[in-house]
């Protein structure tokens, strides 16, 4: 089970204080009624990933993932669906947890999302000041949608 919370991002600081970044480019065989399996190049190596529906809360889902050959990711991202997603992944410490931050490019340039994976639903976690508004459960924030929704299309609020 993979059980996060997502929030949005209230300015780049988040750099400065990053251990670690890779470059990311995935795709999408399937993605339906919640459900997808991704193709993913994390810098030089490749990924296969399923993932089921969210629970009620957005918090909490299934999800199974496998390194591959980067060849063979490369070969599947040939055959996904319309509609890649290029990122910057940034790692950042927060007490006991690492806070992902995604920093869009391309189609979804502007965009720029966090997320901090815990071990059970109710896990209390430090919220470093970078972290805004929260998102969890808005289906707009979920990579699958803005493979077929890319940010640039969306009217600004």
């Amino acid at each position: 089970m993979e059980i996060e919370r997502k929030f949005l991002v209230n300015d780049d600081s988040y750099k400065s204080l990053a251990y670690n970044r890779s470059e990311i480019l995935q795709g999408y065989i399937c993605r339906q009624n919640g459900r997808t399996v991704r193709v993913r190049l994390r810098d030089d190596k490749g990924y296969l990933t399923i993932k089921g529906p969210s629970d009620a809360s957005g918090i909490a889902r299934f999800e199974w993932e496998k390194e591959i050959p980067l060849e063979e990711a490369r070969q599947l991202l040939s055959i996904c669906q319309p509609g890649r997603i290029e990122k910057t992944r940034w790692l950042v410490k927060a007490g006991k947890h690492v806070v992902e931050v995604d920093e869009f490019h391309g189609d979804n340039d502007g965009l720029v999302f966090a997320e901090i994976e815990l071990g059970a639903v109710d896990e209390p976690y430090e919220k470093p000041a970078f972290l805004g508004k929260e998102v969890t459960g808005d289906h707009r924030y979920y990579n699958g949608f803005i493979s077929r929704n890319p940010y640039n299309t969306w009217e600004k609020e």
